[in-house]
């Protein structure tokens, strides 16, 4: 029997004759992801006085399928920031391990400094651009939320372009549409985002994923949400919306076979 690894599951050479692998030879060009498979939907963040909200479901879809409904997509970096992922899950891993190593080398430098949540958007960017450039785009929307290096909150976002923006309330995919005007109505500018408190910011970050669950087809009731201020970062994985459900639906008029 043949105990090395490049021959498990193959057929024996001796029984059914050489392993013809010339079929796999390919001379073409090199090709790329030409489109996401398994996505994640909105990410949502919010500024407020102290820090910075972010939250994100735990359902990753394939195509119009909610496939995977335990997906985590914030990542916190070195106790000072939460990246949000919105689009396709295989390149958050990748970015997830690049920010891993990253970490791991901040962690062991010598200058005893780490980067910020504004050093990170910007190496983060970069990343994104260089990708494009490459015709190799990271098909990712991000949100970067935490302090920036004078400890103030900071909340901006980069996509697989490269394009960056900032402002005190962001969100990703449907959420720039349905969140949006819902966390803008508590956080229209800079200087309202600065009066705002953590339970005010708290309630309508919950209100929009409570709004996106219903809305948005590729959204689930399970999300994490974390919040970010000097004292460190508050992440909480599984959360549930509560007291959500479509039982409401059978007192709608003509749902059904409800006919009054």
């Amino acid at each position: 029997m043949n105990h090395l690894p490049q021959a498990w599951g193959r057929p024996r050479d001796d029984i059914y004759g050489a392993y013809d692998s010339s079929y796999l030879q390919s001379h073409g060009p090199n090709q790329h992801t030409q489109q996401p498979i398994v996505t994640g939907t909105s990410v949502v963040a919010l500024k407020f006085k102290d820090g910075v909200i972010i939250a994100a479901d735990n359902l990753a879809s394939y195509g119009s399928l909610a496939r995977f409904t335990d997906v985590k997509r914030l990542r916190t970096f070195a106790d000072t920031s939460v990246v949000g992922f919105g689009g396709d899950v295989s390149d958050m891993q990748y970015l997830d391990r690049l920010l891993t190593s990253l970490d791991t080398e901040e962690a062991y430098s010598s200058s005893g400094h780490t980067l910020n949540a504004h050093n990170l958007h910007t190496y983060l960017s970069k990343v994104f651009y260089k990708r494009r450039s490459d015709f190799n785009p990271l098909w990712n929307q991000i949100l970067v939320a935490g302090l920036d290096g004078e400890s103030k909150p900071f909340l901006a976002s980069a996509d697989l372009l490269g394009t960056t923006f900032s402002s005190p309330s962001l969100a990703t995919g449907f959420g720039a549409h349905l969140a949006q005007p819902l966390l803008r109505k508590v956080a229209p500018d800079e200087e309202a985002a600065a009066k705002l408190s953590k339970e005010q910011a708290l309630e309508a970050v919950k209100e929009s994923m409570k709004v996106l669950f219903y809305r948005d087809a590729r959204s689930l009731d399970n999300y994490s949400i974390a919040v970010i201020t000097k004292d460190g970062i508050d992440l909480k994985e599984n959360e549930k919306l509560e007291k959500q459900s479509w039982a409401f639906a059978d007192q709608i008029r003509g749902y059904g076979t409800q006919i009054n």
